[in-house]
C-alpha cells in the first residue's frame, strides 16, 4: 500500500504572537543559572554613583556584570566576543535578557567599574565561606610571572639609562666650558661631573640668547662665524637639556625596579615559563601572587618586583584589609623562607609552614652538612662561642648589621678564631688569609628550627602535600584549561581589574564544577542503594522459589515417568 511522505511544518518567517520561554531549553543544573543567582544575591549598591542621573538610561549594572563573568567563564575575554556571543548564544541572550549592548559599552563599563570590582570579588569569596566551600583559616601562597600586552621589544634599562645621563652630563660640562671661562674654572675646581637640572639648563640657554640679542649686528666674517658658533651651542644646550629632561623622566617612572615597558610603563621585564626559544628571553609582565584554599583563588595581588620574598608581607596586608583578618594558617613554599617573613607570620599570629632554601636538603637521609661549616660546628649558647674540628674557639667579635630592600634590619653575629696558622686543616677549612671568620644570623637559624619543626609534623606533611596540588593546579586550569596566559590591558589597574573579573568567573566556574560532581556522587550513592536493594530482594526472591522448586521435584522424582525425574533432576543440580 502506497503513503503519502509528509514532512513537518517548517517556517523560519513564522511570527510567534506569545513568544516561548527561553530558559525550557537551558538545563536546570547550568552554570548559567547559578551566575544568575549569584550575582542576583550581591549588593551593588555603589555602582549606582558611577552612574549620571540625566541623559539616557544606561544599562542595568546586574546584567552587564552577569554577561562579562559568563563571558570569562567561557574564556571570552574579547568584548566584541561577548557581543557577538549576546546575539546567538541562547545562554548570554537568556542572562540578559534579550539586551544587546556593542562592545564599546561592555569595555566602558569594564573600565568604570575597575575600582568597585574588588569589592564584588571580596563578596564572592565571602559567599564561598558562607556556603562551607572555604574557611579563610588557611591559606596557600604561590606567584607566577604572567605577561602583559606590551610589545617585547620596548624595555627601558636602568644600567643603560644612568650610564648615557653620566655622559651626557659630561657632554654638558664640556660644552658649558666652551662657552663661559667662568664655568670652566668652577667646574674645574670641582673633580666629578657638575648635575645639572633640565630648568638650569634652560636658563642658562634663556640668558645666552638675550645676551646674543644684545649685542650688535656683526660686520665682518669672523664675526659672523663666531655669532653661528654660538647659536649652535645655545642650541645644543637646549637639545642636551630636553635629553636630560627624558632621561630623568625615566629614572622616575622605573622607580626601584630594574626595567620599565616604553607601552606598557607600569610593567617589568622579567623571565617567563613558557619560553618558546628556550633562551632565557625577558618579557614585560606582572609578579602575580594568589592565595588559594581548596582550589578556590581567596585573594590576589600584581607586583613588579620579579622576587618573591618581598611579595609575601603586603600580601598578607592585603588579607587583613579584604576580611578584616589574617589566616590561621600561612603556606608556602622556599621562595619566600625570609627572616622577614618569619618575623612578621610570628607577630600577626600566622603558623608558618613556609620553607626555606635547605629543607629538601636537610630531609635526604645521606644529607650531612660540611665538618667546617658554622651549622656542623658545635656551639656554645651559654658562653657564645664555636668550636671547630680542631678543638679551637671561635669567640664573638661583634655584630654585623645589614639592610634589605624592604628596609629590615638583619643582625649576624661575627665569630673569630685566635689562631689558625698552622693548622693541619686549615687548606679544607678555608684558604682566605688571616684567622678563620663566620658570620651566623641566630634569629633566622631560629625561626627555620621552628619552620622545621612545623613541616615535618603531621600536620605539616599534609600541608606540604596540599601545597602542590592547591595554587600550582590553580595556575594550569587557569593557563591551559581557560586560556589566561596573557593580560589584555595596560596599567596596573586594569591589569588588576581584569584580573578581578577571572577571579569571580574562576570562583563561580570552581563552585558550579564541586556542586555537579556533589551531585553526581549523590546519585551514585542512590543508584548503588537501589542496586543492592535489588540484590538483595533478588536473594530472598531464589531462595524463596528454590525452596519450592525443590519441593515440587522431590514429589515428580517418586513418579514412574522417566522423562519427569531427568527433568526434575535437572532442575535440582
Amino acid at each position: 500500500m502506497y503513503t503519502k511522505l509528509h514532512f513537518r511544518d517548517y517556517n523560519p518567517k513564522q511570527i510567534v504572537l506569545f513568544p516561548q520561554r527561553l530558559d525550557k531549553d537551558i538545563a536546570e543544573n547550568d552554570s548559567v543559572r547559578v551566575v544568575d543567582t549569584v550575582i542576583d544575591g550581591l549588593k551593588l549598591e555603589n555602582f549606582k554613583k558611577l552612574y549620571k542621573e540625566r541623559g539616557r538610561s544606561p544599562y542595568h549594572p546586574k546584567m552587564m556584570l552577569k554577561a562579562l563573568i559568563y563571558g570569562y567563564m567561557n574564556n571570552l575575554y574579547s568584548c566584541r566576543k561577548i557581543e557577538s556571543a549576546l546575539k546567538r548564544d541562547i545562554h548570554f541572550i537568556w542572562l540578559a535578557g534579550y539586551e544587546q549592548p556593542d562592545f564599546n559599552t561592555i569595555n566602558r563599563f569594564r573600565n568604570r567599574v575597575k575600582d568597585e570590582i574588588n569589592q564584588v570579588f571580596t563578596q564572592m569569596v565571602l559567599i564561598l565561606a558562607e556556603k562551607g566551600f572555604i574557611t579563610l583559616d588557611v591559606e596557600y601562597i604561590d606567584g607566577t610571572k604572567i605577561e602583559s600586552k606590551a610589545n617585547k621589544y620596548t624595555f627601558v634599562w636602568r644600567k643603560s639609562t644612568e650610564k648615557n645621563r653620566a655622559k651626557l652630563l659630561e657632554k654638558i660640562k664640556v660644552l658649558l666650558s666652551q662657552i663661559d671661562d667662568a664655568i670652566a674654572q668652577e667646574n674645574s675646581e670641582t673633580e666629578t661631573v657638575q648635575s645639572f637640572t633640565p630648568a638650569e639648563l634652560m636658563n642658562i640657554a634663556n640668558e645666552l640668547n638675550e645676551t646674543l640679542s644684545k649685542e650688535q649686528a656683526p660686520s665682518t666674517n669672523e664675526e659672523k662665524q663666531e655669532r653661528k658658533q654660538r647659536q649652535k651651542q645655545i642650541k645644543q644646550i637646549e637639545e642636551h637639556a630636553a635629553k636630560l629632561s627624558e632621561y630623568d623622566e625615566k629614572l622616575e617612572i622605573m622607580g626601584d625596579r630594574n626595567s620599565y615597558s616604553k607601552t606598557d610603563k607600569d610593567a617589568t621585564f622579567m623571565r617567563m615559563k613558557e619560553d618558546a626559544m628556550n633562551n632565557g628571553q625577558t618579557k614585560p609582565g606582572y609578579n602575580l601572587q594568589i592565595g588559594t584554599e581548596n582550589q578556590f583563588i581567596t585573594d590576589f595581588g600584581l607586583f613588579q618586583t620579579p622576587g618573591d620574598p618581598f611579595t609575601m608581607i603586603p600580601f598578607y596586608r592585603s588579607f587583613h584589609d579584604r576580611y578584616g583578618k589574617y589566616p590561621l594558617t600561612g603556606v608556602a613554599d622556599s621562595g619566600y623562607g625570609s627572616e622577614e617573613n618569619y618575623h612578621f607570620m610570628e607577630e600577626t599570629g600566622i603558623e608558618a609552614y613556609v620553607k626555606y632554601n635547605m629543607f629538601h636538603k636537610e630531609q635526604r637521609m645521606h644529607y650531612e652538612p660540611s665538618p667546617f661549616s658554622p651549622q656542623a660546628m658545635f656551639y656554645n649558647a651559654a658562653e657564645d662561642y664555636y668550636v671547630c674540628p680542631m678543638g679551637q674557639h671561635l669567640t664573638r667579635t661583634g655584630t654585623v648589621k645589614g639592610k634589605t630592600e624592604s628596609g629590615y634590619v638583619t643582625e649576624s653575629a661575627r665569630y673569630k678564631a685566635a689562631r689558625c696558622e698552622g693548622c693541619p686543616l686549615r687548606g679544607s677549612c678555608f684558604k682566605a688569609k688571616g684567622e678563620r671568620t663566620i658570620e651566623v644570623n641566630h634569629t633566622l637559624n631560629e625561626y627555620r628550627r621552628k619552620a622545621r619543626e612545623r613541616l615535618t609534623s603531621e600536620e605539616g606533611i599534609r600541608h606540604r602535600g596540599r601545597r602542590c596540588i592547591e595554587p600550582e593546579a590553580v595556575f594550569g586550569q587557569m593557563k591551559y584549561d581557560m586560556a589566561y596566559k596573557r593580560f589584555r590591558h595596560f596599567g596596573m589597574d586594569k591589569v588588576k581589574m581584569d584580573f578581578a573579573f577571572f577571579g569571580i568567573a574562576f570562583n563561580l566556574k570552581k563552585m558550579c564544577s564541586k556542586m555537579a560532581k556533589s551531585a553526581k556522587n549523590k546519585e551514585n550513592r542512590s543508584k548503588i542503594a537501589v542496586f543492592s536493594f535489588q540484590v538483595r530482594l533478588r536473594t530472598v526472591r531464589a531462595k524463596y522459589f528454590g525452596e519450592i522448586r525443590k519441593k515440587s521435584c522431590l514429589k515428580y522424582i517418586e513418579t514412574s515417568d522417566i522423562k519427569k525425574k531427568r527433568g526434575c533432576i535437572k532442575r535440582l543440580f
